[in-house]
């Protein structure tokens, strides 16, 4: 790769000037990418006149919005580094995260105003929704045009928790184009293809799958606020979307939206799903609609894209992430270190320029992520089939032994996924004092079904599973604690798992 980058958006302006780059749905705004780049380089200025410098933190809490691109570029104009915030978390949440990121300038949206009123200590603030609009059109524009250095800090995005503590992923200006070439290459992305951005942008397939990449090759992305299923449906009516990208929650809405499956959907050139695993359930219900939903796998750490089923084997090979793209190393290893063969399960590690270099200000966990060579621990336990395609079993922390047997919750949730009663499924484990350990499931129901005793779930489990992978016991929920990207957060259900008495149990 390069040691220093030109600024990419300048150079985007100034071959495709007159190309649409962003289209806020939410208020019918459109930026050509001459206009973004103009409206960036204002931004600078007004960030600098602020007291923004080079290697200062700018904080961003809002909605999708075309005023989140352009503080990203002016930050790259500046030499600032970006800090999208998760604007589900109340400010008490809020507040160990501005003061880890030391955070210069707080930029906020109307809609969370409240929120930042009753942050503890709020750095300087600037409403989006109030006074920057004027303040941006009066800034002269900042005229710097890079380079941008590849290693140079870019944004930080924040881990959504599903083990406990965020800690703040590193990007660069090198993970970002390293991106490009992989999520690009995967889906053939080109200037003509419009995408829609509706994942949240403070999570990283908000803002690289596929909005970022799409920008930089110079297509068109179309920003809604958050996921509305009737909003999706109307715009793949009007086939206006040439590449999608949503997690398995998203698939599952629009499956059982009631206008889906009479769209035109032949119009969409790639469906992409990753942030969670994808049922094999609702992936045959996709393919039942002609969709060829390419299931994929990456971490905020990867930049993100890391694996993606190609679309010939998106039917053939349901539940594989596929294999590794472009520029993605990939190893799988056991308990001594080594690549295990073929069909065994190992630990999964990362390298390539798309992998971050840490975690921001926190270098022991950033020692601890990274083998003495480099490598990147995934934290997930995986396996290769003969043929080079990949499969994950499941988070290694989430792995649990019943009876002397490695027990894979993922294994057993897309199991139960299938059950026609169940709409999804989250397995965790549970003291038991005969086998060390037992599977306690979380069950969400499908609609308007009702709820199956426990020992029709167990005999469906048993036909399908080795006897020690069966839960023990099954709760019901109405729905998860959930990610940005819709994991769920199981450290949330673990406690209620061992302690509740209202679960239903079968005798194993």
């Amino acid at each position: 790769m390069f040691a220093d980058l030109p600024d990419l958006i300048a150079r985007r302006a100034e071959l495709t000037p007159d190309r649409v780059a962003l289209e806020e749905l939410a208020t019918g705004r459109s930026l050509t990418y001459a206009g973004l780049d103009e409206r960036a380089a204002r931004a600078a200025t007004l960030f600098e006149a602020l007291g923004v410098g080079e290697g200062d933190r700018v904080a961003i809490l809002c909605r999708n919005r075309l005023a989140f691109f352009e503080a990203l570029f002016a930050c790259a104009r500046l030499g600032a580094i970006l800090v999208p915030l998760n604007w589900r978390m109340p400010p008490a949440e809020l507040d160990p995260l501005l003061a880890h990121a030391g955070a210069r300038l707080l930029l906020h949206g109307g809609e969370d105003r409240a929120a930042v009123r009753r942050l503890a200590a709020p750095p300087l603030t600037l409403d989006l929704d109030g006074d920057y609009e004027a303040r941006v059109e009066a800034a002269a524009p900042d005229v710097r045009r890079g380079p941008w250095p590849a290693d140079g800090l870019w944004y930080l995005l924040y881990t959504s928790g599903t083990t406990g503590r965020p800690k703040g992923v590193i990007y660069t200006y090198k993970m970002a184009l390293a991106n490009l070439v992989n999520i690009g290459t995967a889906i053939g992305l080109g200037a003509a293809d419009t995408t829609l951005s509706f994942l949240p942008h403070f999570h990283t397939a908000g803002i690289n799958l596929h909005a970022l990449p799409t920008l930089l090759q110079g297509g068109r992305v179309l920003l809604l606020p958050g996921f509305e299923a009737d909003r999706v449906v109307e715009l793949l009516e009007a086939r206006r979307v040439d590449t999608f990208f949503a997690v398995p929650t998203v698939y599952q809405a629009l499956v059982d939206h009631p206008r889906f499956g009479a769209a035109p959907l032949g119009h969409v050139r790639h469906w992409g799903c990753g942030g969670a695993p994808l049922p094999d359930s609702l992936a045959r219900r996709c393919r039942d609609l002609g969709l060829r939903v390419c299931n994929g796998m990456g971490m905020t750490e990867t930049g993100p894209t890391a694996f993606l089923a190609a679309p010939a084997d998106a039917w053939d090979r349901i539940g594989s992430v596929g294999k590794p793209q472009l520029l993605v190393g990939v190893r799988i290893v056991g308990e001594d270190g080594s690549d295990v063969a073929d069909g065994e399960v190992g630990d999964l590690l990362f390298a390539g320029p798309a992998v971050t270099p840490g975690y921001w200000n926190d270098p022991e966990a950033t020692r601890a992520a990274f083998t003495d060579d480099g490598w990147l621990r995934s934290g997930d336990l995986a396996r290769r089939d003969p043929d080079g395609f990949y499969w994950v079993a499941g988070r290694r922390k989430e792995m649990f032994i019943s009876g002397g047997e490695n027990v894979y919750p993922a294994e057993v949730e897309n199991v139960l996924a299938g059950h026609p009663a169940v709409a999804e499924a989250a397995v965790v484990a549970a003291p038991d004092p005969r086998w060390g350990e037992v599977g306690c499931a979380y069950l969400r129901l499908a609609e308007g079904r009702p709820r199956p005793a426990a020992a029709e779930l167990q005999a469906f489990c048993r036909a399908r599973l080795a006897p020690y992978k069966v839960p023990a016991s099954f709760e019901y929920v109405q729905d998860f604690p959930r990610t940005a990207a819709g994991k769920v957060q199981k450290h949330l259900l673990a406690g209620p798992a061992q302690a509740s008495s209202a679960r239903e149990t079968a005798v194993a």
